[in-house]
């Protein structure tokens, strides 16, 4: 009889047993071991303070801007400075001939310099007694009948105006004395040229007895 209910409590642990584990069995699972996942740090924008990282430094240069298809401006032309006395040379040709007591001729400027030279407008003229006097009587009154022009003298070359000079006998009240020459200031000159040609002269200077146009190429 004892071994009977052994029996039989060995049956029920067994059955016990057997229960638990089938509840076991049929229980929800276990959620499955998270894993851990590892993220890489992201690149670096700079591998030092300042200093542009690999990438950054492999990016293409900028490209340079395309050189200008100009061309460059012409110089401008120089002018050549006005004539001077000191480069010049001067001259008469009487071959203008005369009329009613005057005479026409040319006076001739050249260029005795190195460098050109620009003759443009009137030059002044009157009668001198010597190379170093004063004028004598009325200066040259200017004749407009020929245009102002730019005469360009190379080395050598000449420009030339009308000068008329009107016989001092000519005038009952001429306090006539002899001049030596012409005293000559190019256009726009301070210093003079003195080109000997005695003639006679008046000395009172309410009469004039020259004329000159302005300068024209020769």
């Amino acid at each position: 009889m004892r071994s009977q209910k052994i029996f039989q409590g060995i049956a029920m642990s067994t059955a016990a047993a057997a229960a638990a584990l089938m509840l076991t069995a049929c229980g929800p699972s276990e959620p499955p071991t998270q894993t851990q996942t590892t993220t890489a740090p992201a690149a670096r924008a700079t591998s030092s303070a300042g200093s542009p990282s690999p990438e950054a430094s492999s990016a293409s240069p900028a490209t340079s801007a395309a050189p200008s298809s100009a061309a460059p401006a012409a110089p401008a032309p120089v002018t050549p400075a006005l004539c001077k006395a000191a480069a010049l040379s001067a001259a008469t040709d009487a071959s203008g001939g005369g009329a009613a007591g005057s005479v026409y001729m040319k006076l001739n400027l050249t260029n005795t310099g190195s460098e050109p030279c620009l003759l443009r407008g009137f030059p002044g003229v009157s009668l001198a007694a010597d190379n170093a006097g004063a004028p004598i009587g009325a200066p040259a009154t200017r004749d407009g009948s020929a245009p102002v022009a730019d005469v360009l003298l190379a080395p050598g070359q000449t420009g030339s105006a009308v000068l008329r000079y009107t016989q001092a006998g000519n005038y009952m009240d001429c306090a006539m004395v002899d001049a030596a020459g012409y005293r000559i200031y190019p256009p726009e000159d301070t210093a003079s040229l003195f080109l000997p040609q005695p003639t006679k002269a008046c000395s009172n200077a309410d009469i004039t007895l020259l004329s000159i146009g302005a300068f024209q190429p020769a």
